[in-house]
């Protein structure tokens, strides 16, 4: 029976890590890879219109071929995502590929923004000046007059919206990756307390306790985003049922610890009713909360702590 247990921890384990890999190279990047894509098409009409404005320009039609080589390397098959056949389903979506990817495209929208017609131009000075206004940050307010001080067609204003455009897109490019960063570092967080579990699991048994601790870490941002509606984070869905599972199994042994008779600090149900007896529905309870509450398991954590680092009474009897 045991060994059964074990399996389905096992089984739990790695279908749970499935579901976030899932997840996270489909579901979290396929909004970014579906505007990229869409963005990449924008960008390939653009050329197309430029390229009819001034057919006799050589050296426009250059800056215009090396962009459309460009274009086309951002929609080869390994360039931004994961297919089997050209062509085919998508199968996975890197994140360090896409964010490399809407930089390039951002390179590419600067490099249209320098072959402009003067009225696309003023039409881009505009929407960039509201974007400055729009984002409320300290200095956008003057970039935004400096915008608006020159006539569209001068040198010092073209250069001032490259400018701008640039720092805009560091700043979509800077909050894109850093959300990236949070997933890479919640999904390596998920596989080693996933791990961890696994240890745990075959090592001491317990395995009803992590998964109702599981189960209570699942609750946590359900219940939360329930009751405020407002949307958890994707750090704190993927790390809470892991969490919740590590935190019910210590809780317990803490619990166990300080529900000894040596110590005297919780009552006899806790001595009866944790470790030793974790079937028992008063450790089930409880190790449901652990996994809810990860306030709950550090005041346990502190109390226990307090209680091996004070020094021994000198009057007390041994």
């Amino acid at each position: 029976m045991v060994r059964d247990e074990r399996w389905m921890l096992a089984l739990v384990c790695v279908c749970y890590l499935t579901v976030v890999y899932i997840t996270s190279r489909g579901l979290i990047a396929a909004p970014r890879f579906r505007l990229l894509e869409t963005r990449i098409r924008d960008c390939r009409t653009r050329a197309a219109v430029l390229a009819g404005t001034e057919p006799g320009d050589s050296g426009r039609a250059a800056s215009l071929g090396a962009l459309s080589s460009r274009l086309d390397e951002l929609e080869l098959g390994r360039t931004v995502v994961w297919r089997l056949v050209r062509g085919s389903w998508v199968v996975a979506i890197p994140l360090s590929k896409l964010a490399a990817a809407w930089r390039a495209l951002h390179s590419a929208e600067r490099r249209l923004l320098q072959l402009e017609t003067p009225v696309e131009r003023a039409a881009s000075l505009e929407s960039a000046r509201l974007a400055l206004l729009a984002a409320q940050r300290p200095g956008d307010a003057d970039l935004a007059a400096r915008l608006a001080a020159h006539p569209p067609e001068s040198p010092q204003t073209q250069a001032l919206l490259l400018a701008v455009t640039e720092l805009l897109h560091q700043r979509e490019d800077s909050e894109a990756e850093h959300e990236y960063e949070q997933q890479r570092i919640a999904l390596w967080l998920a596989l080693t307390g996933l791990g961890a579990l696994l240890l745990v699991g075959l090592a001491l048994g317990h395995t009803t306790t992590m998964l109702l601790g599981a189960l209570g870490g699942f609750l946590s941002p359900v219940v939360g985003v329930m009751r405020s509606q407002r949307h958890s984070s994707w750090g704190v869905l993927v790390l809470a049922p892991v969490g919740g599972a590590l935190a019910a199994t210590g809780g317990l042994l803490l619990i166990r610890m300080l529900a000894d008779p040596q110590l005297g600090v919780l009552g006899e149900v806790f001595l009866e009713n944790s470790w030793n007896a974790p079937d028992r529905p008063v450790a089930m309870a409880t190790a449901l909360l652990f996994g809810f509450s990860g306030n709950l398991f550090s005041r346990l954590a502190l109390t226990a702590t307090g209680q091996i680092a004070t020094p021994p009474d000198p009057a007390q009897p041994q």
